[in-house]
């Protein structure tokens, strides 16, 4: 009797790079892997989507529209090239115009995509609708997504089997036209029991003629068993990773699911050991000067009291560390059972997974629910759609007052449509006014990433790729410079090994800051003092020296770990100096600006 073939897909390329890496792989380094993994029999590969068609953008000084022609040229016309997106989102930093999700739709389709997988993470039926019509127009397959995890110790309310029924009951009454169904769950927190009953489940509502596939990360220990879980009750596909770039945060190894499968009646795509190791051993060389990250390859009993998706907690230590915080993580990481539980169980997947991270990330930072994250505080406001249960009142009243807006029970599309600045003719101008040509593409990377997309297409990004010297242990050669803070100065250290030189001196912020001086009044600094309490980037500044301010305004916004943190007056009186430009990057407890 023959084995039961499953469809097996290479998440490599996108999600191991973003869990491991936090997408930041150039592509020079990782398409010779790309073509081992071609030779090695690999035929469905998940190469674009999510966050990382941001990071290359933000970080890689690359366009996700050539990398993806690049790959495609590799693999040939007929290997499943599939993106992740997320619903209204897609893969823009927000909410997009009916007109930006076709344009995504209609760029995708032109750069190689075969399939989309399209996920709503609150699990919001009606935010799937239009993202799945415009994939459907322009020739895609549509895979469609409920969004699984387990709720944090001591939580009920929603992400059982019987919620799973009813959002998948709603896709099917909806009408939403699909080509696959895949539970997906980007936290790896889902116990094997439930994934088991949930696979059976869905097997039974949709028949057997429908592909039906299960998502999960390594992040809590359990994937193994997860899907050994989903085959047993009927899923036709997995997803998996190759090492380096595989378990820990990221998808079991390729090898390991071989090996877990053994004995069975499961076929894994026709993949043989011995091209695997191969493929695995020239994906070793083409990574091997990329620093891993000791957490991305650890698996955390802790994540289910979380959760963190495997994709977003690397992209947030990493940010940790960058900005000398990383000590604070355990304290973000156990804060978030409370912001879970009161902002209405939206699965831990991007953007929810971050509106989390953002808001326990405050509650440590500043005090428990003294700053509301904006992402956090919309979504409990219903901005981003209905959450699986109503969000806390309280919080929903704190957002309300912090954000000054009103919940909401609006279609997200509808306010994004009446958004001036979600049109494409907003974007074009922007494009035409900074002297850039308007191509499609050009605008969906200008709409998708805002005013990094327009420092990429001027060749402002910045190139932010961590490589060197790292070993199993996590352990990395610190020779090099840094900047440290020591009773809130800033000082550039020069590192080197053995008994070498160490040069100490007062640190450049940036090159913006080095340029232009902070704006000072004539009688100079006033005697009230107002400091950063977090590291970040000065966003915007609102005021200038000689405003009168009252107590409580805004006189300018930070930006720390993708959150909008105000800086407040505290106290009416007049702006004296402001100590900053925008662009800079700030230290904790650095002067910002004065008052009198």
């Amino acid at each position: 009797m023959a084995k039961k073939y499953i469809d097996v897909m290479d998440t490599t390329f996108r999600d191991g790079f973003q869990s491991v890496f936090g997408g930041r792989v150039l592509m020079d380094d990782f398409f010779p892997a790309v073509e081992a993994a071609k030779k090695a029999g690999i035929t469905h590969f998940e190469f674009g989507g999510g966050a990382r068609f941001q990071s290359l953008y933000f970080y890689l000084q690359e366009d996700a529209f050539e990398m993806m022609d690049g790959f495609r040229e590799i693999v040939g016309p007929d290997a499943n090239l599939q993106v992740l997106s997320r619903g209204i989102n897609t893969v823009m930093l927000d909410t997009g115009s009916r007109e930006m999700i076709e344009l995504f739709a209609k760029m995708f389709k032109k750069h190689g995509t075969t399939t989309v997988r399209n996920f709503d993470a609150l699990n919001d039926v009606n935010n799937l609708a239009f993202s799945s019509e415009m994939i459907k127009k322009h020739g895609m397959n549509h895979e469609v997504v409920v969004t699984m995890m387990d709720l944090p110790p001591g939580c009920t309310g929603a992400h059982d089997v019987a919620f799973y029924e009813k959002t998948l009951r709603n896709i099917l009454d909806s009408g939403i036209a699909f080509d696959s169904v895949c539970f997906k769950d980007a936290s790896g927190t889902a116990n094997p029991h439930k994934v088991y009953e949930t696979i059976e489940m869905a097997r039974k509502l949709l028949g057997e003629s429908v592909h039906l596939r299960l998502h999960t990360h390594e992040t809590a220990g359990v994937s193994v068993a997860s899907y050994l879980a989903a085959l047993e009750a009927g899923a036709n596909g997995i997803d998996m990773a190759a090492s380096p770039v595989s378990g820990g945060t990221s998808q079991p190894d390729i090898l390991t699911m071989l090996h877990a499968t053994k004995g069975s009646n499961y076929n894994l795509g026709d993949l043989q050991l011995d091209k695997i190791l191969k493929y695995e051993e020239r994906l070793k060389e083409c990574l091997s000067d990329y620093l891993i990250p000791p957490e991305a390859t650890q698996v955390s009993p802790l994540i289910p009291f979380s959760p963190m998706p495997g994709g977003a907690l690397t992209a947030n230590t990493q940010m940790m560390r960058d900005s000398g915080e990383l000590g604070r993580f355990d304290e973000v990481i156990a804060a978030m059972k409370e912001v879970v539980e009161r902002g209405g169980y939206g699965t831990s997947v991007t953007p929810v997974s971050q509106f989390y991270w953002q808001q326990a990330y405050a509650n440590v930072m500043f005090g428990p629910w003294k700053q509301i994250a904006p992402g956090y505080g919309r979504m409990v406001l219903g901005y981003f759609g209905k959450t699986p249960v109503e969000a806390d009142k309280e919080i929903i009243e704190l957002a309300s007052q912090k954000l000054k807006l009103e919940p909401t029970t609006e279609n997200p599309l509808d306010i994004a449509d009446r958004d001036e600045k979600k049109s494409i003719a907003h974007w074009t101008k922007v494009l035409e006014d900074e002297g850039l040509e308007a191509t499609e593409e050009n605008i969906f990377i200008a709409g998708a990433c805002d005013q990094k997309g327009i420092a990429f297409l001027k060749g402002e990004s910045p190139l932010m790729v961590r490589k060197g010297k790292n070993n199993c242990s996590g352990e990395a050669d610190m020779a090099g410079n840094y900047t440290v803070v020591v009773d809130g100065k800033q000082y550039s250290v020069q590192v080197a090994e053995g008994e070498g030189d160490i040069q100490i001196s007062p640190a450049k912020v940036n090159a913006v800051a080095e340029a232009a001086a902070p704006t000072v009044l004539a009688s100079g600094e006033g005697s009230v003092e107002i400091h950063s309490q977090t590291p970040g980037n000065v966003w915007k500044i609102t005021k200038n020296p000689g405003d009168t301010v009252a107590e409580g305004d805004v006189i300018m916004i930070l930006e720390a770990m993708k959150m909008e943190i105000d800086i407040t007056a505290p106290k009416a009186g007049k702006i004296a100096s402001i100590n900053v430009n925008v662009n800079d990057s700030v230290a904790d407890a650095q002067l910002l600006a004065t008052m009198v």
